[in-house]
């Protein structure tokens, strides 16, 4: 995440993430966060104007390198299918080994968005990033199709609520407190569960 070099910044930030830890967001207070700080309200609202700003400080950078890692791995198969290439989606780019990793790596940050977001711009998180797969997927399957390749046409709520199910089942190791290496290991092993099955359901 982005530092200032200030002492008070430094400060700040440590009791922040305090703070939505132990309260989450629609219950932290930047009064609570001054007093921690040893500073007053008004001289914290000199670095954050508010709450919301405050917190998208915390979280925003890991969830744009996230993000960022998503879209590379996203043009690595559009990349191959330029080469006439198709991706195995049973035994894929470990796609969902890699996001873990990630996630792992600002476990803190990601913590606060999957745990402790309520009331906040980041709390319908885990849908956005289904919907975002949703979309990915099925235009990845178009440009297969284009290839001469069949693909089932599939039921669209039933595809939404295995996605959706995939996703929650992935972000529930930070919800439960795995370790980071139990939850790479789970990571492979949803990799393992789902790939076969997508493979079947859109009868690859």
């Amino acid at each position: 995440m982005p530092r200032d070099k200030t002492a008070n910044h430094e400060k700040i930030v440590e009791a922040a993430f305090d703070e939505f830890k132990k309260y989450g967001f629609e219950d932290a207070s930047m009064r609570r966060i001054a007093t921690a700080c040893g500073m007053s309200a008004s001289g914290l609202y000199k670095h954050f104007p508010g709450k919301a700003e405050m917190f998208t400080s915390l979280v925003k950078p890991a969830l744009d390198g996230l993000m960022n890692l998503y879209h590379q791995i996203e043009d690595e198969y559009f990349d191959d299918l330029s080469k006439n290439k198709i991706a195995d989606v049973s035994d894929s780019k470990g796609e969902l080994v890699r996001a873990m990793e990630f996630i792992y790596d600002h476990y803190d940050e990601f913590e606060l968005i999957i745990c402790k977001s309520k009331g906040s711009i980041y709390e319908n998180f885990k849908h956005d990033i289904a919907n975002l797969e949703e979309k990915v997927t099925l235009r990845y399957m178009d440009e297969i199709r284009k290839n001469g390749i069949h693909v089932k046409d599939i039921n669209q709520k039933e595809f939404h609520l295995l996605v959706t199910a995939c996703i929650e089942a992935l972000f529930q190791t930070v919800t439960h407190g795995f370790s980071r290496e139990e939850a790479v290991h789970f990571a492979g092993t949803v990799q393992n569960f789902y790939g076969p099955a997508w493979k079947a359901f859109f009868e690859l």
